[in-house]
């Protein structure tokens, strides 16, 4: 506990000077060093300077969450820039033709899962429900287990993939229209 007085203060100031940098919350940064120092039993491997190894971790776990959002891809490509990092409004509400094919991408996307066999509409509509429902209130629902719904879910994944790369359509010849 001691070395929680002694580092904290050290600790708050080195990770709140390194996370701008980084792209990563300085709380963030700060816990992932107290994670590491707990890796090593509580101490730090160079008791006689621990406020210099505290600084090299602080740094180095900076460097690990550069390195990081540097690989990370945002799950949402349409809401970021091309480098991830500015975010920008979304092209829905920017431009009435994106809106118009975001509405088509849906009622395509509703379609497909309506044709799905067996209980694929049934799981699929309830994993993309906006209630967000758990993995137990889905099997209540559906009246099924909860431990079979991962392996369903992955059957009806796959199918309503295949079913969907069949509908696209291939590119046409270049320079003609239909």
């Amino acid at each position: 506990m001691d070395l929680l007085n002694e580092l904290g203060p050290l600790l708050s100031a080195e990770a709140a000077a390194e996370a701008p940098g980084t792209g990563v919350d300085a709380a963030d940064l700060e816990q992932a060093v107290w994670v590491r120092l707990l890796e090593h039993g509580g101490h730090t491997p160079d008791p006689a300077e621990p406020a210099r190894w505290l600084r090299r971790a602080v740094r180095a776990e900076a460097r690990r969450a550069r390195r990081r959002a540097r690989r990370e891809i945002p799950y949402d490509y349409r809401h970021h820039s091309v480098d991830g990092r500015h975010p920008h409004r979304s092209p829905v509400a920017d431009e009435p033709e994106d809106a118009l094919l975001h509405g088509e991408e849906n009622r395509a996307l509703r379609s497909a899962v309506a044709r799905l066999p067996g209980r694929c509409p049934e799981l699929m509509k309830a994993l993309l429900s906006p209630r967000d429902l758990t993995y137990r209130e889905i099997a209540g629902e559906l009246g099924i287990s909860q431990g079979s719904l991962g392996p369903v879910r992955s059957r009806c994944l796959g199918c309503l993939r295949r079913m969907l790369a069949a509908e696209v359509a291939a590119p046409g010849p270049r320079g003609k229209e239909r």
